[in-house]
């Protein structure tokens, strides 16, 4: 039986460091990225971060803003912006963006 593409893509699989090397943003960066709530991996029952695909997405967006000029706090107000408009789109039936 396969899995859903959206749960599967949602599936925290990706210890720091792979996640890390997969975005090109540090293992410190990602762990600073968190504590401003612009990602929230999952964590192990151990507490390990795991990070699924959408989780790398995110650390990309982020990045991408980085080098667009933007600050932290700027960064972490687009994406709720970028966020709460998808939620809109989803509610009035559009879906998301791409998909």
């Amino acid at each position: 039986m396969a899995q859903d593409p959206v749960v599967a893509r949602s599936r925290g699989v990706y210890a720091i460091s792979v996640a890390a090397e997969l975005t090109g943003a540090g293992v410190q960066n990602l762990r600073v990225y968190e504590r401003h709530g612009l990602v929230e991996p999952s964590r192990t029952g151990g507490g390990t971060r795991r990070y699924s695909e959408e989780d790398l997405d995110r650390v990309r967006r982020v990045l991408d803003l980085l080098d667009a000029g933007l600050n932290l706090a700027g960064i972490a107000l687009v994406m709720r912006l970028e966020d709460d408009n998808d939620r809109l789109r989803e509610r009035l039936g559009d879906g998301p963006p791409n998909g």
